[in-house]
């Protein structure tokens, strides 16, 4: 039983959580984009531990872990990596960057320009670099954690709307509870990231993402799921609503979702539970960039209750 995968997601989670205190379901999320070989979007206040949280991360998988500070005069190449002429062997040899990693934590992705910010997105929807016409593939478990601040908007770079696509969930930690910030400050002295322990293999991983493709979505859950982002498009405050390419990888972090409950099948629950943070950056309402996030949070959950849930039918 201790081999079920339910166990080795349960124990991923449980070590993460060992440094994040009481953010249990962003950390379960977190996991299931990472399950759903998709990318997560911070968009939250500095201070509340998302550092940390990517570097629990790569531990715990014993990935390599880089960190990205964007800037506005960050380039391209200082992502990607360069090619430099060796005048002994007199060719160009290829310098890596920092994305040649397992977990990169992007730093306020929105204080740099578009074209470094593009370098990315790339890099991340097609796992592979391309300089002087030579590929270079990137680590297979590539998983990016990207971070902006969402008080400060002067001197940065809004991401398009195409470009945040490429984010599978937009996420928050936010301010912990009283209790638990108490624990922090207690220990703030203690280390905790020396007490994470590694508690999946690459193998296990790559294991447990194709358990993920193997989870069973019935026909009435992927209608019930077709039916959500249809609602998007036919909504009143929503002038871009999802995509079908949004659609599918909805789909797959729905099973992705489900295994981390322990199940081998996709419940509309599910898809309840991860739709806000699968189509809250994505949609772009009336007003634009000024709709506040109660206002897209009201306009999903109003979608929520407008699309009947189906019912199982009795065996």
């Amino acid at each position: 039983m201790n081999n079920h995968p339910y166990n080795k997601i349960t124990s991923l989670i449980d070590e993460m959580g060992k440094v994040i205190l009481g953010k249990r379901d962003v950390l379960q999320l977190t996991v299931t984009a990472f399950l759903a070989g998709g990318h997560v979007l911070f968009e939250d206040i500095p201070g509340v531990g998302k550092t940390l949280m990517v570097k629990t991360l790569a531990k715990a998988i014993h990935g390599k872990f880089s960190r990205i500070q964007f800037t506005p005069d960050l380039l391209p190449s200082d992502i990607l990596g360069i090619s430099v002429y060796n005048t002994v062997s007199q060719t160009f040899e290829f310098h890596p960057g920092p994305i040649f990693t397992t977990v990169l934590l992007a730093d306020e992705i929105n204080r740099t320009t578009p074209r470094t910010q593009a370098a990315l997105l790339e890099a991340m929807s097609e796992n592979h670099v391309t300089i002087d016409n030579h590929t270079y593939t990137l680590d297979k478990h590539f998983f990016v954690l990207a971070t902006q601040n969402p008080v400060e908007y002067e001197g940065t770079y809004p991401l398009p709307e195409a470009q945040l696509d490429r984010f599978l969930f937009r996420l928050q930690i936010g301010y912990p509870e009283f209790d638990d910030e108490l624990e922090l400050l207690m220990n703030q002295q203690q280390n905790k990231l020396a007490l994470v322990r590694q508690v999946l293999k690459f193998e296990e991983i790559a294991e447990l993402k194709q358990l993920t493709e193997e989870v069973y979505v019935d026909p009435q859950v992927a209608r019930y799921a077709l039916q959500l982002v249809q609602e998007t498009r036919n909504h009143d405050g929503i002038i871009l609503g999802i995509s079908p390419r949004t659609a599918v990888s909805f789909l797959k972090a729905a099973r992705a979702f489900a295994l981390t409950e322990g199940r081998s099948y996709v419940i509309p629950d599910d898809l309840q539970r991860i739709l806000p943070a699968a189509f809250g950056h994505r949609l772009l309402l009336k007003g634009g960039y000024t709709a506040s996030d109660e206002k897209i949070q009201q306009i999903l959950e109003q979608i929520i209750r407008r699309v009947p849930v189906p019912v199982r039918k009795p065996i």
